[in-house]
């Protein structure tokens, strides 16, 4: 009997470690892709290229419209007051969606602007991450609710959904009657206002676009809603057929990426992006922590003639780990002849890419393993030399407030921030 059980015991210890290993693999996943291969002498194709836009829609799943009309949103000043704006002109359906919220004078704002629409009858719809808007209070979302808002929170936590719980959803949503669509970094937090010049005052990016793109962002909403609701939406009061007029001129589309086995949409799209440059790749991110493959690609980028450039955070981050792992691999990245910049007056959280003045995205994915294997993420992709010619001109002059990183001086940094930075890349998967 004594015997039994002793084999019980090591069966049940042997299947514990077996979990635990499964789980440590599925919060640590990658993905897959390493490099981007074609059996032309040409290379992969450049974004200008057609044969670009017609494989970024089959790798990634968006399509590309023409017709829209696409604006740059910077930081909060060039952000909010236009967004409320646009939210107060609503009057059928007003749609959002928001990862990261906190108390304040933003949170409260939106609050406000939600009921007033909710009390003219507009149908309006507010979706939350349980984890990242878990600050906003219960009061908070029982007024919305009390006002005829719809609230629900994606993906909570709960002990039954334990193993997706590193799954988040980072999408920012507003769409305005179909029509209005905004996305971005931006969030419910008041470090997010002002001219991302000063201290406490983020510099973000942000994107307001028109069009065919728009019914796009409202579908990445609908997904986000079913899962968290079971509603699916759908008809002409959510996607008019107004929506699908052009309205511009600019080719655009609405890259929506989610976890899946294997590679993922967002990993395509990254890869394919990097691999398409031909003249300048400029990155901007606040959450630079490219892996083996991708720091590959940026290099076979550089030897093929490539101008990469990098702009990311300062020691002002609000994440340090991340920065100390991204820095980890500066030194690497610098001997390969990739310029990188560091943002000085706060913390700068945009997530932007602009290839060859053509192809540009702005959105919430970071270039981390969590943006690429865990997180929904929302961007607008846009193939188009006026709009890519704006971007250029905002990355030459987010670097006139930055310091650029010279390998020389990068190498005689202390020896404990190199034990920080080694010790912060083993949680690289995780970040």
């Amino acid at each position: 009997m004594h015997r039994l059980k002793r084999v019980g015991l090591v069966i049940l210890a042997v299947l514990i470690l077996i979990f635990a290993l499964i789980g440590l693999l599925t919060v640590t996943r990658g993905t897959p892709v390493s490099s981007v291969i074609t059996l032309s002498d040409s290379g992969p194709p450049a974004v200008n290229d057609s044969l670009f836009e017609r494989t970024f829609e089959l790798f990634t799943g968006t399509h590309i419209f023409s017709g829209n009309r696409v604006e740059q949103a910077l930081n909060g000043n060039g952000t909010y007051p236009r967004l409320w704006a646009d939210m107060r002109s609503a009057r059928q359906t007003l749609t959002v969606q928001m990862y990261y919220s906190l108390p304040g004078k933003v949170a409260d704002t939106m609050a406000t602007v939600l009921k007033e629409r909710a009390r003219a009858k507009v149908r309006v719809l507010f979706l939350i991450d349980a984890f990242g808007s878990q600050h906003l209070s219960k009061s908070y979302l029982d007024s919305l609710r009390s006002a005829g808002v719809e609230v629900a929170k994606l993906r909570k936590l709960r002990w039954y959904s334990i193993h997706d719980a590193a799954d988040r959803s980072h999408v920012r949503v507003v769409v305005v009657d179909g029509r209005i669509g905004w996305t971005g970094g931006f969030g419910l937090a008041d470090y997010w206002l002002g001219d991302g010049h000063h201290d406490e005052q983020w510099r973000e990016s942000n994107v307001r676009f028109e069009g065919p793109a728009v019914m796009e962002l409202q579908a990445a909403f609908a997904a986000g809603w079913a899962e968290a609701t079971g509603e699916l939406l759908t008809g002409p009061l959510f996607f008019p057929k107004s929506g699908f007029q052009p309205v511009g001129t600019t080719h655009a589309g609405l890259l929506y990426t989610s976890p899946t086995t294997g590679s993922t949409p967002a990993e395509r799209f990254l890869a394919l992006t990097i691999s398409a440059a031909r003249h300048q790749l400029y990155i901007t991110n606040s959450y630079f922590v490219p892996d083996d493959d991708f720091r590959r690609l940026l290099e076979h980028a550089v030897r093929r003639g490539v101008d990469v450039r990098i702009l990311t955070v300062s020691s002002k981050t609000d994440v340090k780990t991340t920065w100390y792992a991204g820095r980890h691999r500066y030194e690497e990245l610098l001997r390969h002849g990739i310029r990188i910049y560091e943002y000085q007056p706060t913390m700068i959280h945009s997530k932007t890419i602009v290839v060859d003045g053509l192809w540009s995205t702005v959105g919430s994915m970071n270039f981390d393993n969590r943006s690429m294997a865990f997180n929904n993420e929302s961007n607008i992709v846009v193939l188009d030399s006026a709009f890519g010619a704006q971007m250029d001109s905002v990355f030459l002059d987010d670097l006139r407030y930055a310091k650029q990183i010279k390998l020389v001086t990068f190498e005689q940094r202390s020896t404990w921030s190199k034990i920080l930075e080694v010790g912060a890349t083993l949680l690289s998967r995780l970040l």
